[in-house]
């Protein structure tokens, strides 16, 4: 089943002298559960597409549809509700609130919402990230690695649709590096979850069920490897 598609999708920044193009005609499928990578180098659009994908921002042109929702037209808060609900986004740095524990920086997008989380999820999301016993912990008592798991954790904690990795490990070394994509790939078959990962590193990007290449802002090759 097809859960991501992006039709034509343009992005140019700036006006006259100053114009910029990110992205050109983009087209691109994701089906569900596949672990997908998008490499580039740094400046080739990659970002800007995983932007444009997590509706962050809009394209200048073209369609982008995730389970069918059409998010290029979205306005602002609609896009938030959207993203919140049905994106999970993760970053290279974990942008967790500091002054909450990591089960409530879990929780974050369910307690927005004022929803009660399934207990039995939340308990299969934290054990197969192994942060089961950092519950009650404040983000600044963990390590770079556990808070990236637990950035994980909140993105998935609403089951998204996608889950839109940007570096996440880009800021870690290289025993922690290796440790998150191995909870990413656990977190795609074992809970069945799509992911598109945006990354420069090959051997990242090798991890991945699939692998696009960006180049100025156009696909220059996509590859399936499983």
């Amino acid at each position: 089943m097809e859960i991501l598609k992006c039709e034509g999708v343009k992005k140019i920044y700036g006006t006259g002298n100053n114009q910029v193009t990110a992205l050109t005609n983009i087209d691109l499928s994701v089906e569900k559960g596949e672990f997908v990578a998008v490499i580039g180098a740094s400046g080739s659009g990659k970002s800007t597409l995983l932007h444009i994908l997590g509706s962050v921002e809009k394209p200048t042109e073209g369609k982008v549809q995730i389970g069918g929702t059409d998010v290029s037209t979205l306005k602002q808060t609609q896009a938030a509700i959207f993203r919140r609900r049905k994106v999970g986004l993760v970053y290279q740095f974990y942008n967790l609130i500091p002054t909450l524990t990591v089960r409530k920086n879990i929780l974050m997008p369910l307690l927005l919402d004022k929803k009660k989380p399934n207990q039995e999820y939340f308990e299969q999301v934290v054990k197969t990230l192994g942060i089961g016993e950092k519950l009650e912990a404040l983000p600044s008592q963990l390590s770079g690695g556990q808070q990236q798991r637990v950035a994980i954790a909140r993105a998935l904690i609403y089951r998204p649709a996608l889950l839109l990795a940007d570096e996440p490990t880009g800021n870690l070394d290289q025993k922690n590096s290796k440790e998150i994509i191995d909870m990413l790939k656990l977190s795609n078959r074992q809970l069945e979850q799509t992911i598109v990962l945006i990354t420069h590193d090959e051997k990242v990007a090798l991890e991945a069920d699939r692998i696009i290449t960006i180049e100025d802002g156009i696909i220059i090759h996509d590859e399936k490897r499983r």
